[in-house]
C-alpha cells in the first residue's frame, strides 16, 4: 500500500501553478468546473491507487473545511 506524498515534488513548481490558471484562462464558471473535473480524473486514473486517491479526498475535504 501506497502512502499520498505530501512532500514539495515539483521541479518548477510556479510553472505547473501557471498551467493551472492557463486552464482556466477565459472560461465561465462552469467550464472551469468540468476542466478540474477532467483534470482531477486524469490524474487518479495517472495514479491508479485507490488507497492514494482516498487519501488525497481526505486532505483536500479537511484542509478545504479549514480554508
Amino acid at each position: 500500500m501506497a502512502d499520498l506524498n505530501r512532500q514539495p515534488n515539483l521541479a518548477n513548481p510556479d510553472d505547473v501553478y501557471q498551467q493551472l490558471i492557463d486552464l482556466h484562462s477565459g472560461c465561465s464558471e462552469e467550464e472551469s468546473h468540468r476542466r478540474n473535473a477532467k483534470l482531477v480524473l486524469c490524474l487518479a486514473n495517472h495514479i491508479g491507487d485507490p488507497e492514494v486517491i482516498r487519501q488525497a479526498v481526505e486532505v483536500a475535504a479537511r484542509e478545504s473545511d479549514h480554508g
